[in-house]
């Protein structure tokens, strides 16, 4: 029998495999260490074979030899070319022109370090691949950037332009359209890198030009240009839609009031901008709002008189339609009329209907009787007091009040104006009784105040003359009658006014008749009675007070020893008048009217050089003294 080889210790194997890996990667190491050694040795002082700089062979070679033939053979700073192009314009430079230095001593110890640095196994790997394959190195440069972005700036002021926006502008009545400019801004230092790669190639090459372009908003507005061009091309004529005879207008701006009011705007439309060309709102509404005080009027209900044979209301005055310009769409139309080259143009107005036409009834309204009236006197009173009796009195003639409206006398007065046939008069103004326009309008108020407070209807606002005026309380005989104390009102519109309410569910018909050769104004007030009555009592004048002494002033207007009274004396008062309505018999209401009178110093005027102006009024009988 064979005997069996004896079995081994897999540990023992295990630690043969190890022992002969350990001391082949021993081996392995002593042959780099050994290559690496002697390849430095055999090429001590000279450049790795395969090693070439920028394609210049240098194999073999010393450095200072390498340095010297690179010197030779490379001369890319100074006669290489780095070319830039923007649109249809090239600059050409050399390296050097750039700020580039080539550096031959640093390029050829670069060489000579290459595959000598690093641990060996990295050494031999590098020697290695030199040998076979090659290794060509870049040159090294010396880049001063400085240099060339002074250049790329020189190119920048030649190519960079701002963004310019397209613009519209008036030399007179002329349109001048200006084109949009789209802006180019060179990036320099974009472009720097692109420049630093292309010059490390060590080879002729275009580096581009990094360019920014910006558009304008606006680059084109020839159209534009001609709708302001259409606009300006003939007048502009404004008018009232529906014109009849005795409207405003029409009126018409001529090219170059056109031209002042014309403006350009630019607005956002869909995120993208637009300029726009029309007559510029803000100018446009000072227009307008001048126009607008000739264009609006109230609507003005017909006016009536009352036939007492018929017991019918007869029209005096038709009615009015009332107008209302609505200036931002009156801004609009035109804006848009002018767009469609339309130069006469409507405004927009609204239009509102009167309360009363002249076809009403008496009927309808409830006018069927003489409700109410009252007469005052004005003995004595001046031709231009009398001419502003009559004038007031105009103003109210046929004019109606509607259930439940509070009637202001102010509100009809208007301007009281020596151009709307007033006069100058005396009046109470400042302390003082002077000449202005409209005295004796108050007369014409008094009247209405008292027919209203007989005629048992609320006084919503009264404001007593500042002393008692004896023409207020004047009777038919011409005396004066101290009952009719407290019993005037006075307007100053707009700060003092008239107001009563007429609290019946019918209208008011008002007529005012002046009798001028009798000095007497009676007011009128014909509805329908709702069973009405008053009965009133007034404390007549108490706390009197004498007026002050008589005032003495020098008028340089005036001779000597002439004297002229301004101002006329009245005793100071209180007067308190009750009033107590019934209807049907019922107590409606009762209200009290509180006046109080100031006592009034008479006023004279004396020319320079009166020696004793007391004597003279004495000898006048004016301005005499109360006590005298």
């Amino acid at each position: 029998m064979r005997s069996r080889p004896p079995r081994r210790n897999p540990r023992e194997l295990l630690n043969q495999i190890l022992a002969i890996l350990v001391g082949g990667f021993a081996l392995y190491l002593v042959v780099t260490i050994l290559w690496v050694i002697g390849y430095q040795i055999a090429f001590a002082g000279r450049i790795f074979p395969g090693v070439s700089v920028a394609g210049v062979e240098v194999s073999g070679m010393k450095p200072s030899d390498a340095a010297l033939k690179l010197s030779q053979t490379l001369s890319f700073p100074i006669n290489g070319k780095i070319l830039f192009r923007a649109a249809d314009r090239i600059w050409v430079a050399s390296p050097a022109e750039l700020g580039m230095v080539f550096d031959p001593t640093a390029s050829a110890n670069a060489a000579y370090d290459f595959g000598r640095s690093g641990n060996p196994f990295g050494a031999m790997m590098w020697q290695s691949r030199a040998a076979g394959l090659g290794a060509d190195l870049p040159p090294v440069i010396i880049f001063d950037q400085r240099v060339a972005y002074n250049y790329l700036q020189n190119i920048a002021a030649q190519i960079d332009q701002p963004v310019i926006e397209a613009s519209l502008h008036l030399d007179g009545t002329n349109v001048v359209a200006q084109p949009g400019q789209i802006g180019r801004l060179l990036n320099i230092d974009a472009t720097m890198i692109y420049l630093g790669a292309q010059m490390q190639t060590f080879r002729d090459g275009e580096a581009p030009l990094i360019i920014r372009e910006a558009a304008p908003r606006l680059l084109d507005v020839s159209s534009q240009a001609n709708a302001a061009r259409i606009i300006l091309n003939q007048p502009l004529t404004i008018t009232v839609p529906n014109y009849r005879e005795g409207d405003p207008g029409p009126w018409t701006y001529d090219i170059p009031v056109v031209a002042n009011m014309l403006g350009v705007n630019i607005v956002e439309v869909n995120g993208k901008a637009e300029m726009q060309v029309g007559l510029d709102p803000s100018a446009l509404r000072l227009t307008l709002g001048e126009l607008k005080t000739y264009v609006d009027r109230s609507a003005e209900s017909a006016r009536f008189t009352f036939n007492n044979d018929t017991s019918q209301i007869e029209p005096i005055l038709a009615s009015k339609t009332g107008r209302v310009m609505d200036v931002e769409a009156s801004i609009l139309a035109i804006n848009q009329a002018l767009a469609q080259g339309e130069h006469t143009v409507a405004l927009v107005v609204s239009e509102q209907q009167p309360a009363i036409a002249d076809s009403a009834t008496g009927a309808e309204l409830g006018i069927t009787q003489l409700v109410t009236q009252h007469t005052t006197y004005f003995y004595g009173s001046s031709e231009a007091r009398i001419q502003n009796i009559v004038a007031a009195a105009e103003r109210y003639h046929g004019v109606l009040v509607a259930p439940n409206e509070t009637f202001s006398m102010g509100a009809y007065l208007g301007d009281v104006s020596l151009e709307n046939g007033f006069a100058e008069a005396l009046i109470i103004y400042g302390g003082r009784t002077i000449k202005g326009v409209g005295g004796g309008v108050c007369q014409v108020s008094t009247t209405l105040f008292r027919a209203v407070f007989f005629g048992g209807y609320p006084i919503v606002e009264r404001y007593s003359h500042a002393y008692r005026v004896t023409y207020y309380e004047k009777t038919v005989s011409g005396e004066n009658d101290p009952d009719l104390a407290g019993m005037d009102a006075t307007v100053y519109f707009p700060l003092v006014d008239f107001k009563f309410l007429n609290d019946t569910p019918y209208w008011m018909l008002m007529e005012t008749h002046v009798d001028v050769a009798a000095r007497k104004i009676t007011w009128q007030i014909y509805s329908t009675p709702d069973g009405r009555s008053v009965a009133w009592e007034s404390t007549g004048p108490t706390n009197v007070v004498p007026p002050p002494e008589p005032i003495f002033e020098e008028n340089p207007e005036l001779k000597a020893d002439e004297i002229e009274q301004i101002d006329y004396a009245a005793q100071g008062a209180d007067v308190t008048v009750s009033r107590t309505v019934m209807r049907n018999g019922q107590l409606y209401f009762t209200d009290e009217l509180r006046t109080h009178y100031q006592p009034w110093s008479a006023i004279c005027q004396y020319g320079s050089g009166t020696e004793d102006p007391k004597q003279a009024a004495r000898r006048n009988k004016i301005c005499l003294s109360p006590n005298s």
